[in-house]
């Protein structure tokens, strides 16, 4: 059955639930291609919609219902009524208990939502609006109740029977008086039991053939904890390092927020076939095998570190998400945008925070911001949507964690703890808003944070346009500060953001200048560095006095990234280069670097448009000459520094984007650097070899990460012994990923050695699925000609699967996203074949399908021929036969 036709769902009409729910019993029986449950519900009319006399009405999806009884009386058909999308029972007392009974096969369901089939067994994902997929329940995440469940299997096909909580029982054979008796003697069970309430979302179970590791973890109270992480068979020996990272978090989560683990138990699960990457549910996390797996010949640096984020991010849901949790879907932000931030927080505690810092923001600027500038745009809490599983985007996700960072920035680090102190004094246990945790916030702090809400309500990326003015003679530097926000859907006019503008001032020597400047007009009132000021931009124009200033400064805007803005000043090419090179805040001085190459890839990109040459200036070229020179440093910095500005990030800088030009340019600069330091650059991949065992430590991985990044350099000259240098690093690399650098730069190669370094990496890594992915996606970001016919052919390679998203992410999703010059290429042929590829995808998985849909959203950015190809592209998956909700919202809204 396909979805029924979509409704748009908004904000204000909002209502409490008609009714409340406070325990669930589950009795899961599973057997072949069946699987039955029993769900006890406590149902009761909730006193916030006072004596409503409304009927009972029950999500539930692609289930087939046994029975309904009312405090044990059995219902007949036409005490209810039945649909595609819910239960409705029209007649029920204030308060009673509800049994249903229904039945339906995990093993059909590619959606991948509710109860599923994976390769190790089956597993759920409840997240949005999975668990009616499983029982018919009021399946909103506003009402919470306490969870056991009961699960009953063979033992032999289902070893390992998990659910949320605690475990209080088990045994063999079925437990007394199971519903649903049969043959026991193979078979056993397990009950679990979650002492705290939560919402339907965070519900979980597993029943699958999986190996486990075991560790232990003491609370500051002194409790003994059992940590545990379950993965598919033969590959326990590469969750070590995930275990270590759970470990890490937990003991950072104390400390920083003075948060502990509240079970006897946590459970990590990490499965092949997963929509997303991993999923909070209280005390059994479910995750993507992505991010659990590692190992030093499987996994790169970046697997390493994100592993250990998710993982973070995943267990500091605990608090925040899950014993506190959202009112409704709207308020998704409240807890991944404060996850999100609180994951990043804990990743700059334990590698590099500039490079950290630097990593995030490029993500913004290369996801979020063009979705703030497309037809997807909406608010850090939307007004509406039409399918939520459409709303888990970069601006609820990580725009929100730059509105959570700015709480931090204006409030300083102690007022920020206070706040969140008093959010779960408050709130523990209880479903929240995003203006319950601005309160919060503010009533810790003695605080106005009323204009700041306008973060959650207001779309678009607000523009802060600055210009600087210096009196000689009175000392003073003023900076002049306009910000505006551009129109976005349903949303034309935008009132003043609340903007914490991190500033300071560079003199000509180098040096940060002594800041003075009216307390009134900064949120800094003394509690930062005297040299960096944050300054309170809250109305259209302001200007902000600066005295005692000895001589004409260099300003330093938006120190940190502290505010999700664009940032427009006249700076010249010195000035750049100047804070490029004496910035003492990381961040500014990598930004300045990517403003000035931005200045040299657009210019170039005219100049090829014009069939010109394309020019590099000679100081800027000087200074990426010492960029390597200098690269010891901090070696992690350097290969930060060198890296160029993403393609479609130079797109969304150019009025009418022009992927060929646009790709020209960036070649011809790299291959023009390269060229003039080869040996330099050569030099820094022998100089920055990492001796002795693999370690991913943030030290090791910097000195990976220059090197690697010097390998792609002279890679792009493409000659014989760029090539031989390559395949060599190809050949002896003892880590995944100096392996992977070699592969990436072999792959743009037009040499022979390119198709035997992917026919000998295959053949190693055929049966490491993940390693699998990595294949595929090395091919699909190829440069090369004829790159979007490989992919095609690639479709039909055995190891592909379109059925699993990880696969399909590693070859759609990568041409798609990651590919501009071909998927943008001007005959429409890339267009046209990823929305056939959308089409046949919605049929099996429509939240995947609608993210490759996705990479539409900036259609309109290109010239006339790419907008209609284009459109014909959008058009044909718009009028495909049964469509997803998913994807159709997509679509409808490319299309506007």
């Amino acid at each position: 059955m396909r979805d029924a036709a979509p409704q748009t769902i908004n904000l204000k009409d909002y209502t409490p639930p008609a009714f409340l729910i406070s325990s669930v019993n589950l009795d899961v029986d599973i057997r072949e291609a069946r699987v039955t449950v029993r769900a006890t519900l406590k149902v009761a009319r909730n006193p916030a919609r006072g004596d409503s006399q409304e009927p009972l009405v029950l999500d539930g999806e692609d289930l087939e219902l046994l029975s309904v009884s009312i405090d044990g009386k059995a219902l007949s058909d036409s005490n209810y009524r039945v649909d595609e999308a819910h239960l409705v029972i029209a007649q029920v007392p204030g308060a009673f208990t509800l049994e249903t009974q229904v039945g339906f096969d995990p093993w059909k369901n590619t959606k991948l939502e509710g109860l599923y089939a994976t390769k190790a067994g089956l597993v759920t994902q409840c997240e949005a609006e999975g668990f009616r997929h499983i029982t018919y329940f009021i399946d909103r995440p506003d009402v919470m109740a306490k969870y056991a469940a009961t699960l009953c299997a063979d033992k032999a096909a289902f070893p390992r029977l998990l659910a949320n909580g605690n475990l209080v029982a088990q045994g063999e054979g079925e437990p007394a008086g199971w519903f649903l008796p049969g043959a026991s003697a193979t078979r056993h069970w397990a009950r679990w039991e979650d002492p705290f309430p939560k919402p339907s979302y965070l519900f979980a179970m597993v029943a699958a053939q999986l190996e486990l590791l075991e560790d232990h973890f003491t609370t500051r109270s002194g409790k003994l904890a059992l940590l545990q992480v379950y993965v598919e068979p033969g590959k326990l020996d590469q969750a070590g390092f995930a275990m270590q990272s759970l470990k890490r978090c937990m003991q950072w989560d104390e400390e920083v927020f003075g948060l502990e683990l509240d079970l006897e138990r946590f459970m990590i699960v990490a499965v092949s076939d997963f929509n997303a990457g991993a999923m909070e549910n209280k005390g059994l996390n479910i995750f993507n095998t992505k991010y659990i797996l590692a190992r030093a010949d499987t996994a790169t640096d970046y697997d390493y570190y994100s592993v250990d984020k998710v993982v973070a991010h995943e267990y500091f849901h605990n608090w925040t998400g899950n014993r506190v949790t959202c009112r409704d879907w709207f308020q998704l932000s409240l807890k991944e945008g404060l996850t999100v931030y609180r994951d990043q927080e804990y990743s700059g505690d334990e590698y590099s925070r500039p490079v950290g810092r630097i990593q995030e923001v490029r993500g913004l600027r290369d996801r979020q911001f063009p979705e703030d500038a497309g037809p997807m745009a909406h608010s850090v809490r939307p007004d509406s949507y039409v399918e939520i599983n459409n709303f888990y985007t970069a601006t609820v996700y990580e725009k929100g964690a730059e509105v959570v960072r700015m709480y931090a920035t204006i409030l300083g680090k102690e007022g920020f703890r206070r706040g969140m102190d008093l959010y779960f004094q408050r709130h523990d246990g209880q479903a929240v808003t995003c203006d319950d945790f601005r309160a919060a916030m503010a009533d810790a702090n003695g605080a106005d944070l009323a204009q700041f809400s306008r973060w959650y309500s207001q779309s678009g990326t607000p523009v802060v346009e600055c210009r600087g003015e210096y009196d000689a003679r009175k000392k003073t530097y003023t900076l002049h500060a306009k910000q505006s926000c551009p129109p976005t859907p349903g949303q034309a006019k935008k009132l003043p953001f609340v903007v914490p503008l991190a500033v300071g001032l560079v003199d000509l020597d180098g040096h940060d200048m002594p800041l003075t400047v009216d307390p009134a007009s900064a949120f800094s009132k003394g509690k930062q560095n005297s040299t960096t000021a944050v300054l309170a931009l809250t109305q259209a124009e302001q200007s902000f006095v600066f005295t005692e200033v000895g001589e004409h400064p260099v300003p330093s805007l938006l120190r940190g990234f502290s505010a999700p803005v664009h940032v427009k000043h006249d700076y010249t090419e010195a000035e750049l280069t100047h804070l490029m090179a004496y910035d003492s805040d990381p961040f500014n001085r990598w930004q300045a670097g990517q403003a000035l190459v931005t200045r040299v890839l657009l210019a170039g990109v005219e100049r090829i448009r014009a069939d010109r040459e394309m020019e590099i200036p000679p100081a800027f070229m000087e200074a990426v000459g010492r960029l390597i020179s200098d690269g010891s440093r901090d070696p992690a910095f350097a290969a930060e520094c060198l890296q160029l500005p993403a393609e479609n990030y130079l797109a969304e800088c150019m009025e009418v984007a022009d992927p060929d030009a646009i790709h020209a340019a960036r070649m011809k600069f790299m291959h023009d650097v390269a060229t003039k330091y080869r040996t330099r650059f050569e030099g820094a991949f022998r100089h920055f070899a990492v001796p002795g065992p693999y370690s991913p430590d943030a030290a090791a991985a910097g000195r990976r990460a220059l090197r690697n990044t010097a390998l792609a350099y002279v890679s792009i000259i493409d000659d014989a012994t760029s090539r031989a240098l390559a395949f060599l690093e190809f050949r002896r690399a003892e880590n995944m990923t100096d392996a992977m650098a070699s592969l990436a730069s072999l792959s743009n190669s037009a040499g022979a050695e390119r198709d035997r370094a992917l026919s000998m990496f295959y053949e190693k890594w055929k049966d490491e699925a993940l390693v699998v992915d990595k294949w595929f996606r090395v091919q699909a970001t190829s440069c090369l000609p004829g790159t979007l016919e490989r992919v095609k052919a690639l479709t039909a390679h055995p190891a592909f699967e379109l059925r699993n998203p990880n696969r399909a992410r590693a070859l759609l999703h990568a041409f798609a996203m990651d590919n501009p010059v071909h998927f943008h290429a001007a005959g429409g042929d890339g267009y046209r074949w990823v929305a056939e590829q959308v089409i046949a995808l919605d049929r099996l998985n429509p939240q995947v399908a609608s993210r490759l849909a996705r990479t539409f959203d900036r259609w309109k950015k290109y010239d006339a021929g790419r907008q209609g190809h284009a459109r014909a592209a959008l058009l044909s998956i718009r009028d495909a036969k049964d469509l997803s909700g998913n994807v159709a919202e997509v679509v409808g809204r490319a299309l506007g």
